[in-house]
């Protein structure tokens, strides 16, 4: 799928593949009836690295790259990401607020040419079980505002395996900053 038409898409759906070596990570467009349609990210996470690093491939034959992400710095607890495209480039970056996500998970994520979009647990309530009764399969929800205005959600279904709705209110955000975005909220949430 080519840039512009991934950028002119609104609603994508992040699912993860249950594997035992990696997490794996499917990312589809949504269709008009709200199901899940074609694939325009496939993510494969190796568990248990020094430093993260992800790549965001076109299919799961792994043969192009839509973005990637990789931390600055090896296991650090606020650690910044930096978002690249598909010749390495930079389109961004997003960073874990550690002191503010000790009660609600707190992220901050920079789109050249656009300024800081602040995301959070929307539900304190829901962060705080989630900590404190160790509720990892319980639903929760992002909400990402930049300048005041909704900028995009990161909705979790509730179930067994890990499945996410991730809604664009922003038309100016890059759909790969935000995949890559709404990927490591599941893969990087838990450290």
């Amino acid at each position: 799928m080519d840039i512009a038409t991934l950028q002119a898409q609104q609603t994508f759906f992040v699912k993860q593949r249950i594997t035992l070596m990696v997490n794996q990570y499917e990312v589809r467009l949504a269709n008009n009836d709200g199901t899940m349609g074609q694939m325009v990210a496939f993510a494969q996470q190796k568990r248990m690295a020094l430093k993260e690093q992800v790549t965001l491939y076109r299919d799961d034959s792994k043969t192009g790259v839509v973005a990637a992400f990789k931390a600055r710095s090896v296991i650090d607890l606020g650690a910044t990401y930096d978002v690249t495209d598909e010749t390495g480039t930079p389109i961004g970056f997003f960073k874990k607020d550690f002191a503010a996500s000790l009660l609600r998970s707190t992220w901050h994520l920079d789109q050249p040419g656009l300024g800081a979009t602040m995301g959070q647990e929307r539900s304190m309530a829901v962060a705080l079980l989630r900590r404190f009764a160790d509720l990892t399969f319980w639903p929760y929800h992002f909400d990402f505002t930049r300048n005041g205005q909704p900028a995009f959600s990161v909705t979790k279904k509730f179930g067994l395996r890990d499945k996410y709705v991730v809604t664009i209110d922003d038309p100016q955000l890059d759909r790969r900053l935000v995949i890559a975005m709404s990927v490591a909220l599941d893969a990087l949430q838990a450290r």
